[in-house]
Order: C-alpha cells, then sequence, then structure tokens
C-alpha cells in the first residue's frame, strides 16, 4: 500500500493512546471528512485537527491516511452488508428479497450523512494500491445482491447483471436529488424502482402488482 507523504510523529502500536473510543472518533471524523471534501482533499492534519488531536496521535493509531481509509471502508461496508443481511432475514421469495434488500440499501445511503459515498468504486479511482484492497470489502456486500438476482424467475435472455447494475446505480444516484423533507421517502422510491422490474420481467402468475 502506498505510504502518504506526511511523517508520522509517534510510531503507529495497534490501538495506542485513547483506547478504543478515539480510534472509533478518529474514523468517523474522517469520513464526515472525506465524503465531505473527498479522498485526496482530506489530511491527516485536517483529521486530527476535527478529532482536538495533535497530528502525531492519530498516526498513532493509524500508520498512513491509506491505511486509515481502508479501515473506514471496512467499518461501512460491514454496516451495509450487516443492515441488508437483517432486512432479508427470513424471507424466501425473490422478488420480496429484491425489493427489501433494495430498500435497506437506499436507506442506508440516505441515513448516514453521505458517510457510504466512499464505498464508491470512484471515490479513490486514482489510488490503485488502495482500490485493489477495498474491492475485496465490496465484494461479500455485492454478492448478496448477485444472489438475490440469480434467484429470480427471469425471462430467458435476460442478462441479470445488467438489471442489477441498472437497479444499483438508480439507487446510488438517489442521494444527488434527494430532499430529506420532501414528499418521497427512500422506501417508496426503492420500492418504484423494484416495482418497475418486476413488472417488466416477473413471470405473469407471480402475483405482481
Amino acid at each position: 500500500m502506498p505510504k502518504t507523504t506526511e511523517k508520522p510523529a509517534t510510531p503507529a502500536t495497534g490501538r495506542g493512546k485513547g483506547g478504543k473510543n478515539r480510534r472509533a472518533d478518529i474514523l468517523r471524523a474522517a469520513g464526515t471528512l472525506m465524503a465531505a471534501k473527498g479522498y485526496d482533499a482530506t489530511s491527516m492534519r485536517d483529521i486530527s485537527a476535527s478529532v482536538g488531536m495533535l497530528p502525531g496521535s492519530v498516526y498513532y493509531h493509524f500508520p498512513s491516511k491509506e491505511a486509515l481509509f481502508v479501515e473506514l471502508h471496512k467499518d461501512v461496508v460491514q454496516a451495509m452488508t450487516a443492515r441488508v443481511r437483517e432486512a432479508v432475514e427470513g424471507v424466501s421469495d425473490p422478488w420480496e428479497r429484491l425489493r427489501l434488500s433494495a430498500r435497506a440499501h437506499l436507506e442506508g445511503l440516505t441515513q448516514n450523512d453521505n458517510l457510504v459515498a466512499i464505498v464508491s468504486p470512484q471515490f479513490i479511482r486514482d489510488q490503485t494500491e488502495v482500490a485493489k484492497v477495498v474491492t475485496d470489502h465490496r465484494r461479500e456486500y455485492e454478492q448478496i445482491f448477485r444472489d438475490i438476482f440469480a434467484a429470480l424467475d427471469l425471462p430467458e435472455g435476460t442478462d441479470a447483471t445488467i438489471l442489477r447494475l441498472g437497479l444499483f446505480g438508480s439507487l446510488n444516484w438517489v442521494p444527488v436529488w434527494y430532499e430529506p423533507d420532501g414528499p418521497r421517502q427512500p422506501a417508496e422510491i426503492s420500492d418504484q424502482f423494484v416495482a418497475v422490474l418486476k413488472n417488466a420481467y416477473a413471470p405473469r402468475d407471480s402475483g405482481q402488482n
């Protein structure tokens, strides 16, 4: 993994000063700043200032900005994965699993102060080595949706990958125009996207609306 150009004042030694809570504070601050400013525009000095720490104290917990981002990315993806898995637990119908997973995905996107923006493949497109690492984080999450689409009874010749990526594209674009106080809530929006797919691709005797 590439090294940051900023030099640590104190060597990293695991959990470090301040314990687990300070580490969590740093991750939260980094996520907020990076979601707002972007990865490249956020420095370790910015992060340390936002939590009232010296830069060397931040380096005590994380040896580089890259290492910090990798852990932050892992935490966000794990939270999203847990949210979706909980939403579909005990549900066997593939179309209902798709509706609930899409709803959980979009609610996660709109309820975390844009923190999930950092899991976009485009967020660190210029950081090649870091991108390779965080791609593995997303694999388990994306596999949930691959499995759901694979279980759908789609018409012969339908490309499930295109449908899945199209749905993700639609859902991931919502935070750009979504208004928290507007007339449309995330659950309604995601349900509508899935309803369009179901009406177009589900067998006519499947009980769709």
